[in-house]
């Protein structure tokens, strides 16, 4: 219920927070299952919340176990479609609540759903792929096994940045990986190599290859261009709302880089607080404006405030 009422607000959200996403092959995001979506991890939960967003049919994510210590942010978890995985290195004994997930997620498949796996198992914000686990792999064999119709879909998430708001977003579909590409009269560890040297060559492709240092090429490679005409427009609005969103980003941004800028998971964190926040504070300068005004066209800041934070983000300089 909550994946529900959220995922329309969260898809404003993501248009107004991010200035320009492209993607491969949009026809993807209409799919449905059952799907396993294979992906590289540059941006903590911001990978899940962004697929979650775009695609029309309910995505569920696998994310690692020690999110879920707290009994509270396990419920929120649940509800928002996301589910544990554990590594040794948060205990052993916790280890053998995986067969639970992975039997989740056939339910998921055998219903035709989504599910996302990071096929690195491991977040760091740069730009190249990591060496893959084999947890994709077994997750896949363990369906076909069944005789479940799953599809793997590799997916590269690429950003201009890792630490400021008002993002570019390159999203690339590799080839699909199927049962029918595997002989099963070969060794189980012989098809798991197999499998990874397939999913290694599509998010090759899809992951886009930058040094941290070569900030000339991150320029080149995610930069949207702007129509003076645009720039013209969005001005006035954007000046408005650099003015009227300034009280809530400002402090937000100071707190969450004090406190997680070298986690890797600032840009994640900032992009919660604010999702989260908005609404408040939409309210709240509404509220105000009808104090002061007496006037039921205060309401109107509600479309408007969003529109305004949209221009910001439109005309502010890209990375």
């Amino acid at each position: 219920m909550i994946y529900q009422l959220l995922k329309p607000l969260a898809r404003i959200y993501l248009k107004i927070a991010c200035r320009n996403i492209k993607i491969n092959d949009p026809e993807k995001i209409k799919c449905n299952g059952p799907l396993l979506l294979a992906c590289n991890h540059p941006n903590s939960f911001l990978d899940g919340l962004i697929l979650a967003i775009l695609f029309d049919y309910p995505v569920h994510s696998l994310a690692r176990g020690d999110a879920f210590r707290k009994k509270w942010h396990a419920k929120l978890l649940y509800l928002l479609k996301i589910h544990p995985v554990y590594r040794e290195r948060e205990g052993k004994e916790l280890v053998p609540l995986n067969y639970t997930t992975f039997k989740i997620c056939k339910e998921i498949f055998k219903e035709k759903g989504i599910v996302l796996i990071f096929s690195e198992a491991l977040c760091v914000n740069e730009w190249k792929l990591r060496p893959l686990r084999k947890g994709t792999a077994r997750m896949a064999f363990d369906n076909w096994n069944e005789n479940i119709p799953l599809t793997v879909l590799p997916v590269g998430i690429n950003y201009d940045s890792f630490d400021s708001f008002g993002k570019n977003i390159i999203l690339n579909f590799g080839k699909d990986i199927k049962k029918e590409n595997f002989d099963f009269n070969n060794s189980d560890g012989k098809n798991l190599v197999l499998f990874n040297q397939l999913l290694q060559e599509a998010l090759q492709k899809a992951v886009i290859h930058i040094e941290p240092s070569d900030t000339k090429k991150v320029h080149q490679t995610f930069f949207t261009p702007v129509s003076p005409v645009k720039k013209i427009i969005l001005a006035i609005p954007a000046l408005i709302g650099f003015i009227l969103h300034l009280p809530l980003f400002f402090p937000a941004k100071t707190i969450v880089k004090y406190r997680a800028f070298n986690t890797g998971h600032y840009d994640s964190i900032l992009a919660g607080v604010l999702f989260l926040s908005y609404p408040f504070y939409l309210l709240l300068l509404a509220l105000f404006a009808f104090i002061f005004t007496h006037s039921m066209w205060s309401l109107l800041l509600i479309p408007l405030l969003p529109f305004t934070a949209w221009s910001v983000i439109q005309l502010k300089p890209q990375s």
